[in-house]
């Protein structure tokens, strides 16, 4: 494992055919040698990583993901394949906390050009807290600090791990991953700082659409089946009232269902939004007993079938239109 080289793409193709996942990793000094035709091996974690690699990498990166679509990351287990997979790759692109068990594989692979993208930006608390009155300090549109057990993101001490959602902060992470595969494969870094610059600017972009499509709203609050929503409802001023916790499976106890019912018909509320990973029954019946309408609001963990675009930034701007539909934008 310690002795890494770069595999032609090929080699690569090959071994994809075959079933195998036969990529390799390689130190700075490998990458400087490495012959033309060659590929960068990046495993990310999940999609937001995925996403990341492939348009910074571009051309010169094969990205694998662990996380197959359709698959909720945080109950993500590790096969035995994905775990030797995890060993040979030149990079590691993942966001410490969110799954656990990619977390412990990554700590016993060796592999040493490993991205964690919480490091890359500042994390913040964000949530639901439970038993709260909704008078509780919601007035600046931001939204209370959680109070869970440990588990999915107990390693974050309560952190909201969701930074991707919020377009400037998914920008930081994107020119950390631009600097890490820069110093991984120095040969290319002017492609890699060019895509990053992109990827920046297009991030911008998406940051101003969602500044000016939601300046002017009819209320602030939204209700969404999880937190994941914390950094983007901060962003652009609006309150995040979660079902659950940052646990997307958990389970919202009968005096929360009772105090979202109060907090729809307090702040107007006409939409409850679920998401494609997750089950959408909670959502359903607190709409059904509120007499409200449903929506998708996609917390972006996955691209499937389902999705309403192909990629983060069209399920994004899906999100936004979303939004602007249920807070009853002007």
């Amino acid at each position: 494992m310690n002795a890494r080289r770069l595999i032609p793409t090929a080699t690569i193709a090959g071994a994809v055919t075959l079933g195998l996942v036969a990529l390799s990793a390689c130190s700075s000094s490998d990458a400087a040698t490495k012959k033309s035709g060659d590929k960068l091996a990046v495993t990310a974690s999940f999609y937001p990583m995925q996403f990341l690699a492939e348009r910074i990498g571009g051309d010169h990166v094969s990205v694998t993901t662990l996380t197959k679509p359709g698959v909720e990351p945080h109950d993500l287990e590790l096969n035995p394949r994905q775990v030797a997979q995890l060993g040979e790759a030149d990079v590691i692109l993942y966001l410490k906390g969110i799954q656990p068990a990619v977390d412990e594989a990554i700590t016993q692979s060796g592999v040493k050009n490993t991205v964690d993208a919480t490091s890359l930006t500042t994390l913040e608390k964000h949530g639901t807290e439970v038993g709260h009155s909704h008078e509780d300090g919601h007035a600046d549109g931001h939204t209370a600090e959680e109070s869970h057990p440990a588990g999915e993101e107990g390693s974050l001490d309560g952190k909201d791990p969701h930074i991707w959602l919020d377009p400037v902060k998914y920008a930081e992470v994107a020119k950390g991953v631009g600097a890490s595969l820069e110093k991984a494969d120095p040969d290319n870094s002017a492609t890699y700082q060019k895509n990053t610059d992109a990827l920046v600017k297009q991030l911008g972009g998406l940051d101003t659409a969602f500044k000016q499509g939601l300046a002017d709203t009819t209320t602030k609050t939204f209700i969404t089946t999880h937190a994941a929503f914390g950094y983007l409802a901060e962003r652009y001023g609006l309150t995040q009232e979660a079902i659950a916790g940052l646990d997307p499976e958990s389970e919202p106890s009968p005096a929360r269902v009772k105090e979202l019912e109060t907090i729809a018909e307090h702040d107007k509320v006409g939409t409850v939004f679920f998401e494609t990973l997750a089950s959408d029954k909670t959502a359903k019946t607190i709409a059904a007993d509120s007499g409200l309408k449903t929506d998708v609001l996609d917390p972006l963990e996955g691209i499937t079938d389902k999705s309403k675009g192909d990629d983060y930034i069209e399920v994004m701007n899906s999100n936004l239109a979303a939004l602007q539909k249920a807070l009853g934008a002007k």
